[in-house]
């Protein structure tokens, strides 16, 4: 019996372990930097492009990261990216103005899109072949605690000290991934080693979109759009029904995901995208809608159950999809148009979610975003049948 090619390497816990900083620097600003805004004059308009703003410099930024990640080395991309995004969070005290702190937000979009990209693709390159969806599965640990432990942290930060403060102590945060992502010892695929520049002909649109895995990013939006409305109401619903234990649902959400992120790694890795991908919406789905009847703590605790099974697992499992129908030389560009995805979905949902939150409560909006759930439910199972009928008529030529 051939032996498993090593997975857990000294680079790979100082990736895991720099990436989580990196988040957890990022996503303690998330819910804080919206009332900071309002706080210096921001109008309501201008409190919405905290979000949009980012989002496109994100977006516009990864097509670039992912055509030079197609030629580079890794290590000067990684370093460039988690110090810009350094040096944009310490510009965030001195934003009087409204319209520089925009500006500011809009770059710290450009720096964000840079370091998910890069650091997404150096995990692609140092986890083994015969392991990447289990490798690719504990490395999105990294991103699912930072994403479900900062933002409490920021909002409790927030609230007991200045916005000063918490931009240092944020600050430091990053300073600390610098350090472990410095450490790495990278491995560059011998296809980017081989490939010059000039070489390359860029394209935006090709940069934008890898045509060989384009359709678990299609997959990816649907359901981060579905679960944008959570991202944006789940803590004014807990206020409107008298949950004042809200953060349950973060804490048994990252407990779950932990425990469940390993094994739906291996499952990848022995069956296959389909039957996780629809396990997971289906789960995820349920959480919805036990989220939207919950008047008490115990439903929290459920819906964050389903949540860190389901959603908690959906996003590695769509990156690793995503990396597997994709040459080793353009993961680069496949990693920024899956993250691409994540930030459309996410912020498109929060966004229309919004809006509709004028006509209807809360728990009538996590109703009407699951429908997107069963949308990417349908398309998993077309997909699937479509691999399968092309499977049957290679077999029968």
């Amino acid at each position: 019996m051939k032996a498993k090619e090593p997975l857990w390497t000294k680079s790979y816990i100082m990736l895991m372990l720099g990436n989580l900083f990196v988040f957890m620097s990022f996503q303690m600003l998330i819910p804080t930097l919206p009332p900071y805004i309002k706080s210096i004059g921001a109008s309501g308009l201008e409190i919405g492009l905290v979000t949009a703003l980012f989002s496109i410099g994100a977006v516009l930024s990864r097509p670039f990261i992912g055509y030079m990640l197609e030629y580079k080395e890794r290590k000067s991309l990684v370093l460039i990216g988690v110090i810009s995004l350094l040096i944009v969070t310490l510009l965030y005290p001195v934003s009087q103005l409204v319209v520089l702190f925009l500006v500011f937000r809009f770059l710290h979009g450009l720096a964000w899109g840079w370091s998910t990209t890069v650091n997404g693709t150096v995990a692609s390159d140092i986890v083994p072949s015969s392991r990447l969806g289990e490798g690719l599965g504990y490395f999105g640990l990294s991103i699912t605690l930072g994403m479900i432990i900062a933002p409490s942290l920021g909002i409790y930060l927030f609230q007991v000290t200045s916005f000063s403060n918490l931009i240092y102590i944020s600050a430091i945060l990053g300073l600390i991934s610098i350090c472990l992502l410095f450490l790495i010892r990278y491995q560059t695929p011998d296809t980017v080693k081989a490939t010059k520049k000039e070489d390359l002909k860029f394209s935006y649109l090709g940069s934008l979109v890898e045509k060989s895995s384009w359709y678990p990013a299609f997959i990816t939006i649907i359901a981060t759009f579905g679960y944008g409305s959570v991202v944006t109401f789940i803590v004014i619903f807990g206020e409107e029904r008298g949950i004042d234990q809200i953060f349950l649902f973060y804490l048994f959400n990252a407990i779950m995901a932990t425990i469940s992120r390993p094994i739906a790694g291996k499952w990848f890795d022995k069956n296959g995208p389909m039957g996780i991908v629809l396990s997971c919406l289906t789960l995820t789905f349920i959480g919805l809608w036990v989220l939207s009847m919950a008047y008490s703590n115990l439903f929290i605790i459920i819906s964050g159950i389903l949540f860190g099974i389901g959603f908690g697992s959906l996003i590695p499992t769509l990156q690793s999809w995503t990396l597997s129908k994709t040459p080793p030389n353009r993961r680069g560009v496949a990693n920024g148009m899956l993250f691409s995805a994540i930030d459309l979905g996410i912020g498109l949902g929060g966004l229309v979610f919004g809006i509709l939150a004028t006509f209807f409560d809360i728990a009538t909006l996590f109703q009407l975003s699951s429908i997107f759930l069963v949308i990417a439910i349908i398309a998993t199972l077309f997909e699937g049948r479509k691999n399968k009928i092309a499977q049957q008529h290679s077999v029968s030529s």
